[in-house]
């Protein structure tokens, strides 16, 4: 075989193994990782309005709106700092806006007319440090990406009240380069996750999702796109509402604001307790999704103190409570347990989330399983479990009691950790017959 064949060869062989990968294996990482944390960062931190939105509703002219960016310095912004913050949360990946529905990115862009390094005080390209520090902590890097740009001259839409054209073709074709333009500048990042936003405006053939898509992954095979391309997405995003049966599908990420405002919002402080983001974040394992926990910096750079105190809040109990959490999947239907529970990737562990005191044995119905070990996480103490109810002539398990001494209950959600004999298998109690739990 000559080189130039051989050479061929390879190529025709890369090629078809990066075509060749699952989305089970791209998507493996993030199953995994259960938790991240988004950041929203641009100019509406500088007056502390509502992120693009403002203009669009007619809260603020876009003139005055767009000023913004004269006060936007991140004269104390510290990449490495905010890397480190966002590890100790135990997060495992990290999304940043790059780009909101106001058009201003966070990096040099040669497309478009406004960003932080040509355009703002700041004078820098904040995404190339920014993903560097990621990496240095070993965590994943998500962009956010809005195919809205509200400010560009030739799309379509303007305000909620204006709009610049309804058909043209041409003019749109030209918002299309410059859209295509920037998200294949994004690849140069090597993002891990694409989170994109604002897929409601245009249909999938006019953002041309599926061109998207295959631009994307061609660059990078491994990378995955959350549900908001139309359609062309990987997995689900609920927003904000924690949803109440898990979602249809394997793959969801629940994405919540600390407080009720996603960008820097001095006024509201209407901050959920470290208490009630933990029991949150409990509930959304135990249905098998992840949760993307927001930040809203300020212009300057910096975290509001409220923010960060939840992040370390938080960082201290996934610090203690990291076996139950990372690489678990969704846990017990609700008639088997009155809470919260994961089972670990290999199903030979149940976890069991308590979020208040017990005021008796924990109680676990339907395990036809025998419990070879039971502990606190976090604790090397060993705690009694005790089956009741166990008939000999009947299929049925009888009732798991585990003993649970107060001295050993976490501050916010306790873990307590079964391992059992083979892989978790429950008792259907209408059917009277034994099913391998999902």
């Amino acid at each position: 075989m000559s080189k130039v064949y051989l050479l061929l060869f390879l190529c025709i062989s890369l090629l078809s193994n990066a075509q060749d990968i699952t989305k089970e294996q791209r998507m493996q990482w993030f199953e995994d990782a259960k938790l991240g944390i988004f950041i929203h960062w641009g100019i509406y931190s500088v007056n502390g309005t509502s992120e693009s939105w403002a203009f669009y509703n007619g809260h603020v002219s876009h003139t005055d709106y767009m000023k913004q960016i004269e006060g936007f310095t991140a004269e104390k912004w510290s990449p490495v700092n905010w890397a480190t913050l966002i590890k100790e949360s135990g997060a495992q990946y990290t999304v940043i806006t790059t780009k909101h529905h106001d058009g201003v990115a966070l990096w040099g862009t040669k497309f478009g007319n406004s960003n932080m390094l040509h355009n703002s005080p700041a004078k820098r390209d904040l995404i190339t440090p920014f993903s560097k520090a990621i990496r240095e902590q070993g965590l994943k890097l998500g962009v956010y990406y809005s195919l809205i740009d509200w400010s560009y001259p030739d799309y379509p839409n303007f305000t909620r009240k204006q709009k610049r054209y309804e058909n043209d073709s041409s003019r749109f074709a030209k918002f299309t380069k410059y859209n295509l333009g920037q998200i294949k500048e994004l690849g140069k990042f090597k993002p891990d996750l694409y989170w994109f936003d604002g897929d409601w405006e245009q249909s999938a053939e006019r953002w041309k999702a599926i061109e998207i898509r295959e631009m994307i992954l061609e660059s990078n095979p491994n990378a995955i796109i959350n549900s908001r391309l139309r359609g062309y997405g990987d997995y689900a995003t609920p927003e904000q509402g924690v949803p109440i049966h898990k979602p249809n599908g394997r793959y969801w990420e629940l994405c919540l604001t600390m407080n009720d405002s996603w960008g820097y919002y001095p006024t509201d402080t209407s901050y959920k307790s470290v208490n009630q983001v933990i029991r949150i974040f409990v509930d959304v394992i135990s249905k098998g999704g992840n949760l993307l926990l927001d930040i809203g910096p300020k212009a300057d750079g910096t975290i509001p103190e409220e923010q960060v105190a939840i992040l370390k809040g938080l960082g201290r109990w996934t610090k203690k409570h990291k076996e139950a959490i990372y690489g678990s999947r969704a846990g017990l239907p609700a008639d088997y347990f009155n809470g919260y529970s994961a089972i670990s990737k290999d199903s030979t562990t149940l976890y069991l989330y308590l979020d208040n005191q017990p005021t008796g044995e924990v109680l676990v119905k339907g395990l036809l399983n025998k419990v070879k070990r039971a502990y606190v996480v976090g604790s090397a103490k060993e705690i009694s479990t005790q089956v009741l109810g166990k008939l000999s002539w009947s299929k049925a398990p009888g009732l798991l009691y585990i003993n649970l001494p107060e001295n050993l209950q976490d501050q916010d959600v306790t873990v307590i950790a079964l391992e059992l004999e083979g892989t978790v298998k429950l008792y259907n109690q209408i059917s009277g017959v034994q099913t391998d739990s999902d």
